[in-house]
């Protein structure tokens, strides 16, 4: 990991990493911890394995902690985040004791560490109690939200957000996620690695092996859309508008590709309605990778036409960055962090249904050159916005800003806005 940070000055200049290593001199001495619920699978875990490192790299003591939970505490969790993202759920009781129960069992684990802590983040609603139950701590607390939580079910956030106004700041990755909070909130979007198996260079070679390897003739139209198998990123809504355009352009191929994340007890059944809704087409391919699959995900954004994310819902959306970042237009869902990305006729198209979606695949379809302008704009926008080092600079600058600095309002560098009390 020695002297990584120097090997993105090829591609963001070196004078930001230089800025890098200026912000982080008054932070050397400080001790950071994360802490989320899963160690793989998801954005949140993808975005901790590169930080981390990277912020030890610049000299700073920096951990990452996982909590652990039974089969309840993630049903009940997975409850919370849909719940967050509006939909009507049941939350009984005895999930909530064991909510509370596991995070006091957790907060005993991890006293040692988080109480002596300069900084804290804890990611999402599965971690959002610690700090209940570490009343004796010496840093900063930072509830940072990778959710979209712009209309969430008021009864789940009446109950989390007890837990989370204790805080010392909390961190959106869009304003409209933003809740009302006593404590300032910081708009922080999310980031991809450049340098990252699932981002780098692939030659041609490599791209053929994997889509022979899935059945994929490349000779035909291949259209992606890669996510964890979730409601949210609606791969039914995909599948009907695959078909939809099928009428028009019956070449065309779909992958939908995905994982599953330790944290997410649906996964297996979104899985399954999935390949039932697929049942006989051998252009449909449904696949299931393993955490670690990041050059295959690689392979086959590049291998695409055009890249999907269709979802219903969605805080961020790193595999969004990741297609835009290998030059393919990106027809997106009109949600959440996507509307951040997804720049209609520019960078991709928004849209609201199967039929919209299929609309754009045939106009794209119809149109190579437009792809190709779209692609080149795509790149160079998440070059200027959506790169690591960004998210880095401003992840210092929050840290600096929470310890060295007072104020009802700031404005900090790189699009971050703190709101006062």
């Amino acid at each position: 990991m020695a002297n990584l940070l120097e090997s993105y000055a090829e591609v963001v200049g070196q004078d930001v990493i230089d800025q890098l290593h200026q912000l982080a001199g008054t932070l050397r001495d400080k001790r950071v911890v994360h802490v989320n619920s899963t160690r793989f699978g998801g954005g949140v875990a993808e975005i901790l394995e590169k930080h981390v490192p990277l912020m030890r790299e610049l000299g700073i003591e920096t951990h990452w902690e996982v909590i652990t939970g039974d089969a309840l505490f993630y049903q009940c969790t997975k409850n919370f985040h849909n719940g967050l993202q509006g939909k009507m759920v049941t939350m009984p009781n005895d999930w909530l004791r064991n909510f509370e129960e596991t995070n006091a069992f957790n907060a005993e684990q991890l006293r040692p560490i988080l109480s002596d802590a300069d900084i804290v983040f804890i990611h999402d609603p599965q971690p959002s109690p610690l700090l209940r139950y570490i009343p004796e701590r010496k840093g900063k607390w930072i509830w940072r939200c990778h959710i979209d939580i712009h209309r969430p079910n008021r009864m789940i956030w009446r109950y989390l957000r007890g837990f989370v106004a204790g805080y010392d700041a909390s961190v959106f990755s869009l304003a409209s996620f933003a809740q009302p909070l006593p404590h300032p909130q910081y708009l922080i979007p999310p980031s991809i690695d450049p340098l990252s198996d699932k981002n780098v260079d692939l030659s041609n070679d490599k791209i053929d092996t994997v889509c022979a390897l899935f059945g994929l003739d490349r000779s035909r139209p291949i259209i992606v859309q890669i996510s964890r198998f979730d409601q949210f990123k609606d791969p039914l809504g995909v599948i009907e508008a695959y078909r939809i355009a099928k009428h028009f352009l019956p070449d065309i191929q779909l992958v939908l590709a995905g994982g599953s994340a330790a944290d997410d007890p649906e996964g297996d059944a979104v899985l399954a309605e999935a390949r039932q809704a697929a049942e006989g087409d051998p252009d449909v391919h449904i696949l299931l990778l393993p955490p670690d699959a990041h050059r295959t995900i690689n392979a086959l954004q590049r291998a695409a036409d055009l890249v999907v994310q269709k979802s219903l819902r969605e805080g961020f959306g790193l595999t969004v960055t990741e297609a835009l970042w290998k030059g393919k237009p990106v027809i997106g869902g009109d949600t959440g962090g996507i509307r951040l990305q997804v720049i209609d006729h520019h960078t991709g198209f928004l849209v609201n249904t199967p039929e919209g979606a299929a609309l754009r695949i045939r106009y794209l379809l119809h149109d190579r050159r437009k792809i190709e302008k779209m692609g080149r704009k795509a790149h160079q926008f998440v070059r200027e916005n959506f790169l690591i080092t960004r998210h880095l600079r401003e992840y210092l600058t929050l840290m600096v800003s929470l310890l060295y600095t007072a104020g009802e309002r700031i404005e900090l560098a790189g699009g971050i806005r703190v709101r006062g009390q």
